[in-house]
């Protein structure tokens, strides 16, 4: 009996000596270099949400979406964080890719000014310059909004050149407005002048249109449920916890790396990225639960104006699913 206790006792101490089940590893691809925008990610590792979730989170600054999107594709990066608009296109093509989950499900396009120029609504960008990217997603959405409100391409000039050849055209006076979104390239302009920045935003003339979301390769999805579902499941919470604290949030963005902004743009970028989460449909529900009708008007609208193949209107279902997304109230 003695020799039997001490075999017992032995056995336990040997179980309870063993190191807990380690973490899974996940990579986490952002769309672009960091911004405002990203801040709940940051937030979410800081606070240890993921690690909860037995999650070891590594975030990747990125090179835009379409990089992302094939880094994904190929399984170099096992999550992204990109324009979804731009994974359908990808995805209509045959890459593997789906979103587990849409973040900004009104579109941040707009067409941004300095404040002090007064330009506040489409009617004021005639005799106006605006300067654009050639073939990005915003360029192309661009004719509808000038159909949405009357404006035609003759009212007003343009100029083209990248997106930081885009952004020196307003800073130095080449270029009354930008096309950009206004969480992003406006806190860019304030960084660099120290100067209000004014956006004309789409959404508000009736462009209905997903934007960001979290896509990973669909064969990921189905070897890796469960981690799926504890990855949506963190970053679910790391986006609440972030919306409750916008400049925590936003300094997790600078402790990760000290040169990726300043905390009062981080911030501002990032309050003014939380009213994209929801629209009217979704108001009530908790973050990424995006609607079957938002996603139907994406895909519309992108065969349309956006260069997304005619045969995307068969199964808009294809591009996402919510299965992985946890409950209200989880």
């Amino acid at each position: 009996m003695k020799r039997l206790i001490g075999a017992v006792s032995a056995a336990l101490m040997a179980f309870t000596a063993m190191p807990a089940h380690a973490a899974d590893k996940v990579v986490l691809m952002l769309n672009w270099y960091v911004y405002g925008e990203h801040a709940p990610f940051y937030y979410g590792k800081a606070k240890g949400i993921y690690a909860a979730e037995g999650i070891d989170l590594e975030i990747q600054e990125g090179r835009g979406s379409a990089a992302t999107t094939q880094a994904v594709a190929a399984k170099t990066a096992d999550f992204g964080y990109v324009d979804v608009p731009t994974m359908m296109r990808a995805a209509i093509k045959g890459a593997p890719v789906v979103a587990t989950g849409v973040l900004l499900q009104t579109s941040p396009m707009s067409a941004m000014g300095f404040a002090d120029k007064n330009i506040r609504k489409p009617e004021d960008i005639k005799g106006k310059t605006v300067a654009i990217t050639p073939a990005d997603s915003m360029t192309q959405i661009w004719p509808l909004f000038l159909k949405k409100t009357g404006l035609k391409e003759s009212d007003f000039k343009t100029v083209a050149g990248d997106g930081q050849t885009k952004l020196n055209a307003v800073i130095n006076g080449q270029a009354d407005l930008l096309l950009g979104y206004v969480m992003d390239q406006s806190m860019k302009i304030k960084d660099a002048t120290g100067k209000d920045v004014y956006p004309i935003k789409f959404a508000d003339y009736g462009i209905n249109m997903v934007s960001s979301g979290i896509i990973a390769n669909a064969d990921y999805v189905k070897a890796n449920a469960d981690l799926v579902r504890r990855f949506m499941s963190a970053t679910t919470k790391a986006v609440e916890a972030a919306e409750k604290e916008p400049k925590a949030a936003a300094q997790a963005i600078l402790d990760a790396n000290p040169k990726g902004g300043k905390i009062d743009t981080l911030t501002q970028g990032f309050e003014l990225t939380i009213p994209l989460y929801r629209t009217a449909e979704t108001k009530s529900k908790r973050p990424f639960q995006v609607s079957d009708q938002n996603m139907t008007d994406t895909v519309n609208l992108m065969v349309e104006y956006g260069g997304l193949d005619a045969k995307a209107k068969e199964n808009p279902k294809a591009f996402y699913t919510n299965d992985y997304l946890p409950k209200s109230g989880s």
